[in-house]
């Protein structure tokens, strides 16, 4: 598929390099390959999905205190979830900074890469593969279900993103972390649709 778009990738890999730590780097390299498999796999645009997969973590170098100053200063509204969270602030700083300073105009690559941690109520493709590629990229290991989740994720996208979800809640419930009402809203729509095509 042809995009109208085009992106200077080297530029915007060479930039991530020299503001991520070497880890967020090579995770950051695993979620586009990844991406850019899944899209592949399943028809859909890899130069898109390589440069959400490139940006998705591209303000993860950021503390908490500079992403809330961040979204004050755009005017982003953040749940009370986000405030209590760091871990999901950069989702939504990061989806801007592509916009500003990425110059990523594509709406579609902004989004998925909003909703890359939370996920959404029927996502695109595009916003299901970077949600799907962030997890399952090859430096992950947190999860044992992962070659399970990995297989999965190349037949079936909707599973994979319940089996994704449900890991992630019970997760979070077992430590204590507060749960971001969009995540739950997120696996009880596809939970549904599931239910659905039964």
């Amino acid at each position: 598929m042809n995009t109208e778009y085009s992106y200077d990738c080297k530029a915007i890999k060479n930039d991530l390099e020299d503001l991520l730590t070497e880890k967020r780097f090579e995770h950051t390299l695993g979620v586009a390959y990844t991406a850019a498999a899944l899209a592949m796999a399943y028809d859909e645009d890899m130069q898109k999905a390589y440069v959400a997969g490139l940006l998705h973590d591209c303000t993860k170098y950021m503390s908490q205190d500079e992403n809330l100053v961040f979204c004050k200063n755009h005017h982003i509204t953040l749940s009370k979830a986000e405030l209590k969270t760091s871990s999901l602030l950069h989702a939504k700083t990061g989806c801007k900074m592509a916009e500003e300073k990425y110059h990523i105009k594509d709406p579609e690559i902004l989004n998925a890469i909003c909703f890359h941690t939370t996920g959404c109520p029927d996502m695109t493709m595009l916003e299901k593969i970077i949600f799907i590629a962030d997890y399952i990229e090859p430096q992950r290991c947190f999860d044992p279900d992962l070659p399970f989740i990995r297989n999965m994720a190349f037949h079936n996208l909707n599973e994979a993103i319940i089996k994704i979800l449900r890991n992630t809640l019970v997760h979070l419930e077992q430590s204590a972390t507060t749960i971001d009402p969009m995540t739950q809203k997120t696996y009880d729509f596809y939970c549904r649709m599931e239910k659905q095509h039964d």
